[in-house]
Order: C-alpha cells, then structure tokens, then sequence
C-alpha cells in the first residue's frame, strides 16, 4: 500500500459509540484526531459517518444531536449520512443505516473513488458488501474492537485495526461529559441497539500480533494532515 492511496472511512456511528461505552467507559471522541489515526500518512479521500436522526418528539435529544451534528458538518472531507428509527413492537430499532453504508461502499468503489476502504464495524451484515468491494479490487480494512468484530468480517478484511483503550488515549475531547451531543437515552446515546447478530466474541475475544494497522499514539501527522487539536471545540462522538 502506497500513502498516496486515496482512502474513504466508512463509519458505523451506532456501533461505534456502543464499542466505545463498552470497552472505554466513555465516547468523547475527537472524530477528525480519529480519522487521521487510521490513515497512518495516507490521503484521505472523504470520511462518511452513518447513523439515525433522532426521534423530533424528544426534543432535549434531538436539539443535542443537532448541536453533535453541526459539529460534524465543520470537519472537511466529512459527510454525514442519517436514517431514521421505527418501532418493531415495543423496541426502536434503526432503519435504513445499513443499507446506506453498504451501497455508499460499493457505488463509490465501482465509480473507482477510492482505492482502500476502511469501515469503522465490526457488524458481520456488511461481510458481503466487503466480499465484493474486495472482487472490484479494492483493498479494505476493518476497524474494531477485537471482542465486537464478527468472525467473518475478520476473516474478509485484508488488513484488521484492533482497537484498545491505548489506541484512543488521547483521541479524548478533554472537559465534555458523555452526554455532550445526545442524553444518556438508548437512541441519543448513538442509536438503539441493533437487534441482529453481533459476532466475535470469544475467537477475536484478543488482539492478535502483527495485524493491527495503527500508528503509535505519539506519532505526529504526516504532510498535509490536518488533526484537529483536543478541545471543547472539537466534535465528540457523545450523540453518535
């Protein structure tokens, strides 16, 4: 792989802040610093982050994603694209994130826009999206945590970030509380859960040597990396 590679991160926000609550015990994250973390010097492309619109009926958690959002929408090269949420009896579930996030990979590699993809989920449901980006001649990269990646996304990713406590320790926004962008409510707290089958525990239950991508956590970006500095100001993954 070569750093001028032009790279598109996928983000699965949902899964990504739960990830987060569970293995850090907090979700404050500066989303550009992030970013520029995984693609170790390479050239970004565009970052897409994937999550639900919150219900208008709360308005308290709605007005804070909205706050969350707008400060998304000021990190260049970053779009951000939202479903909705429905009710399945009782429970809310997300509707429409998945299928966005699947065909965003795969129109953007057939349009030939990036040449690695790197999906923030550990979600086996976009195995087969990854399967065929791979067929297109794409190279793609999975970044989880090791006890929520599913087996099978394991298995397909060319290359694999294996998350830890140690991999975000200065990724924090420094003075927010974890409900800076969304409430301690299921779905302000970065979507409801997903009720579908979550893989990897136990085989991927540990990191494995030599397949992690990332960078030390003291390295400095690279020429023409723009990380934004920790800071009240810098967009948190609170809300997802």
């Amino acid at each position: 792989m070569s750093e001028h590679d032009r790279v598109a991160v996928f983000i699965d926000g949902s899964n990504l802040y739960h990830s987060l609550e569970e293995n850090c015990r907090r979700a404050d994250l500066d989303f550009e610093g992030f970013v520029y973390r995984l693609l170790a010097g390479r050239t970004l492309y565009r970052t897409y982050y994937y999550n639900i619109l919150q219900d208008a009926e709360r308005q308290q958690g709605a007005s804070e994603q909205q706050k969350f959002l707008a400060s998304l929408y000021k990190i260049p090269r970053f779009e951000v694209r939202l479903g909705t949420t429905k009710y399945r009896g009782d429970q809310l579930v997300e509707k429409g994130v998945d299928i966005m996030l699947a065909t965003d990979l795969l129109h953007y590699a057939w349009e030939d826009l990036y040449d690695v993809a790197i999906v923030v989920s550990g979600d086996g449901d976009f195995a087969y999206a990854v399967k065929t980006v791979k067929n297109m001649g794409k190279h793609v990269e999975i970044a989880a945590f090791p006890v929520n990646l599913s087996t099978e996304m394991a298995q397909i990713a060319d290359d694999r970030h294996f998350f830890d406590q140690e991999f975000f320790k200065d990724l924090w926004v420094s003075g927010h509380k974890q409900a800076t962008a969304g409430g301690g409510g299921p779905v302000a707290g970065g979507a409801p859960r997903r009720r579908r089958r979550r893989g990897g525990r136990g085989r991927f239950g540990g990191s494995e040597a030599g397949a992690t991508q990332q960078p030390p956590a003291g390295d400095s970006p690279r020429q023409g990396q723009h990380p934004s500095p920790p800071g009240p100001s810098s967009p948190t993954s609170s809300g997802f």
